[in-house]
């Protein structure tokens, strides 16, 4: 290696000596609630798959009939070639799930935060941002050039004195949280969020890239969980988690959809969603309006499973949704504890730092409607053997 590489040689073996060093598995087999992993039949609770859709039969048709009439490819951005009529059919059935007035769809989640805060303010603004929001949404405050102000997670009473703060010395201010936090599972408290930006007119946006699909009346996210339609003025979400696909979401308030449409750097400069992902995507929404019976039934597994786990002694954070943490401490505690778990035959990976902070390391459980009771006691069994072996419980 030449030598002006060789720190990253150093910097990898730094990961390894730290138990930092992440083993990426490989995955042979369609999603859901058993994988084949390295070569490995294995229970799967690591996924995103929150409704079991990303290898139902009636998304994986629709794929199917789309890619028939428009192909594989968009073939250009969406500014210039790339938009077809069934992005604009998506993004007005997402519009119409959302009840809100427009919604603009991206390439991910990610990139929808990247287009969107720029999008809101510049290097005139102030943004107030929940301290363990999304990296996503930190690398799209950082391209913005606002300042940025943290404020304590979910706690009101420290964002409302960071605006008093800071009100008279920005241009704008924007509050920014996650709806449901990915590493924790618990709710932004987006209902008194709201009173205080509203009383100090402050835009307000959510990434409720965990919600979709989970919270809600089924599964329309956290704005229809508190009965804030019309009163927050960006959701921003994906669909590559509850929808079982791939993308982002925009929704909103029209001029502002509007002014993202025209600005949003990832929707101008990057090529569009693909006609396979729409067509999914298009799916999804179809399924959710339907019914309720997934949500409902990831609710349930949720609920069970945490509940077992409580009474086997671990301890599962403050999680208010079906995402359960199971709190561990230290980074190589947590990675010994999910080998040992793939021994017994269950996927569940440890996440340490830089995904959460040093001394948080956990098994972070992601339940799903296809789970049968029988795969989660299963699982519950592998944790009770694990967690006795190593001195957890």
């Amino acid at each position: 290696m030449s030598n002006r590489l060789v720190w990253a040689e150093e910097e990898i073996q730094s990961l390894s000596d730290n138990g930092l060093y992440n083993h990426i598995r490989t995955i042979s087999s369609p999603q859901g609630a058993w994988l084949i992993v390295d070569g490995k039949k294995v229970l799967n609770f690591c996924s995103n798959n929150y409704l079991g859709l990303a290898n139902h039969p009636k998304m994986v048709a629709a794929v199917k009939k789309v890619v028939d009439e428009y192909g594989v490819g968009p073939g250009a951005v969406r500014s210039i070639a790339g938009t077809m009529d069934v992005h604009l059919e998506l993004e007005s059935r997402l519009a119409q799930f959302k009840g809100v007035e427009a919604c603009i769809s991206f390439q991910s989640g990610f990139t929808a935060n990247l287009a969107t805060i720029p999008c809101l303010v510049g290097k005139e603004d102030g943004i107030l941002s929940d301290e363990l929001n999304h990296a996503s949404i930190i690398d799209g405050c950082r391209l913005s050039g606002a300042t940025i102000i943290r404020f304590s997670h979910a706690n009101v009473k420290d964002l409302e004195t960071k605006i008093i703060e800071n009100k008279d010395k920005y241009r704008r201010l924007l509050a920014i949280t996650d709806g449901v936090f990915s590493m924790d599972g618990d709710l932004a408290p987006l209902d008194k969020i709201y009173e205080v930006t509203s009383k100090y007119e402050v835009m307000l946006m959510v990434d409720d890239a965990h919600g979709e699909g989970v919270v809600g009346k089924g599964g329309r996210g956290i704005v229809d969980h508190f009965g804030l339609h019309g009163k927050v003025d960006i959701e921003v979400g994906t669909m590559s988690k509850a929808f079982g696909v791939m993308g982002g979401m925009v929704a909103g308030n029209a001029k502002l959809i509007e002014w993202i449409r025209q600005r949003g750097r990832p929707f101008i400069f990057s090529s569009a969603l693909t006609p396979a992902d729409v067509a999914a995507c298009l799916m999804a929404v179809d399924l959710l309006e339907e019914s309720t019976e997934l949500v409902d039934q990831l609710w349930e597994n949720g609920n069970y499973f945490k509940a077992e786990m409580k009474k086997l002694g671990f301890d599962t954070g403050l999680s208010q949704t079906p995402i359960t943490p199971v709190m561990l401490g230290d980074a190589k505690l947590a990675k010994d504890f999910s080998k040992e778990l793939f021994n017994e035959g269950v996927f569940a990976m440890a996440l340490a730092f830089p995904t959460v902070p040093v001394g948080k390391a956990r098994i972070r459980v992601m339940i799903s409607a296809t789970h049968t009771k029988e795969d989660l006691d299963l699982c519950l069994q592998a944790f009770e053997r694990v967690g006795k072996k190593l001195n957890v419980i």
